[in-house]
């Protein structure tokens, strides 16, 4: 498969923390809250809002989390208040609140695949609404953590959970850009190495895993798909990938448009 993207690491960490400056101060906020999960998005796009100098709030946000996902999580905060005055924390433990929401609905006759999809789904918007709760106390802007590959190629978050933010720091950048500014920023090694994973089924199951291919390989998909580059010189795995690639990017176009508005004729 082609080259991935390279970036100037420098000049883009440079661009993002000026970005982030400018819409703070003209939303007239106080900085930023950072929902943090022990991966590289979450880890970049936090510490790109530290270096604007305005209050950021990393919050925990655990429910049934893996340990591993909990530790990186913790080191990469406690690297960060290490490093910036401007950075405090704060743990939220969702776990009884979501088996509470559990409790209240009927699970009866429901098929277990699309049950425990919908319940992953639920976690995340849980998360989104607790760190809505701190940026209003706090006057806050939501952050999100989402790439480039993520929010506008195979739509891989949840609707109104981490896909509900106020603004996208690294939403224009591939996964590999992620990776790359990551290793600038000096990022723990434990979440540069990790296998990526959304932690929503309280496993260590990776994106890989769910989506039956590895961030290069869509990242390559992408890629060729607005290029407009033909499939007949793919080699068989390049099929495959390109086709979960289109699949993905079909199927999850309700995601990445804006909410249909059925208009009025007044004339």
């Amino acid at each position: 498969m082609t080259k991935k993207s390279t970036i100037q690491v420098e000049e883009v960490n440079d661009h993002i923390v000026n970005w982030l400056k400018d819409y703070a101060k003209n939303a007239n906020v106080n900085g930023f809250v950072i929902g943090i999960s022990g991966g590289i998005d979450s880890a970049v796009t936090s510490t790109l809002c530290a270096q604007t100098g305005l209050k950021v709030l990393c919050v925990e946000m655990p429910i049934h989390q893996h340990a591993s996902h909990v530790s990186r999580g913790k080191e990469h905060i406690k690297q960060l208040q290490d490093k910036f005055t401007n950075v405090s924390s704060v743990e939220a433990d969702l776990t009884a609140s979501f088996e509470t929401f559990k409790k209240a609905l009927p699970t009866e006759q429901i098929e277990e695949t699309k049950l425990n999809l919908t319940l992953a789904n639920t976690r995340a918007r849980l998360r989104m609404t607790t760190l809505y709760y701190f940026a209003g106390i706090h006057g806050l802007l939501v952050a999100g953590t989402g790439n480039k590959v993520e929010d506008f190629g195979v739509g891989f978050y949840t609707k109104y959970g981490d896909g509900g933010v106020d603004l996208s720091p690294i939403a224009d950048l591939m996964k590999s850009e992620v990776f790359a500014l990551g290793a600038y920023l000096k990022v723990p090694q434990s979440i540069l190495v990790a296998q990526p994973s959304d932690g929503l089924f309280g496993d260590d199951k990776s994106d890989e895993d769910q989506l039956g291919a590895s961030y290069d390989e869509l990242e390559w998909a992408m890629i060729s798909d607005e290029k407009g580059v033909s499939v007949d010189g793919f080699s068989e795995r390049e099929k495959v990938v390109f086709s979960i690639y289109k699949k993905l990017n079909k199927v999850n176009q309700h995601k990445m448009n804006p909410i249909p508005v059925c208009f009025i004729n007044r004339n």
